[in-house]
């Protein structure tokens, strides 16, 4: 299992469903083996959220 992220280089993503009036968004962060990092768009140096890429898949089939 992998315990650690060094995400000072992630390259942040935002949902195409987000818009530009400062609402609720996340954002991800694509390149970490087998977890997807998230966080608060508007906190980018807030807290992240590491879930594994099962979870995350989860997620996403729910919301749809």
């Amino acid at each position: 299992m992998e315990t650690s992220h060094d995400l000072d280089r992630a390259q942040w993503r935002k949902s195409s469903y987000s818009g530009t009036n400062g609402g609720e968004c996340v954002e991800v962060a694509d390149g970490c083996a087998a977890s997807v990092p998230v966080r608060d768009s508007k906190d980018p140096a807030g807290p992240v959220l590491v879930l594994s890429a099962g979870a995350w898949q989860a997620f996403v089939d729910g919301l749809r």
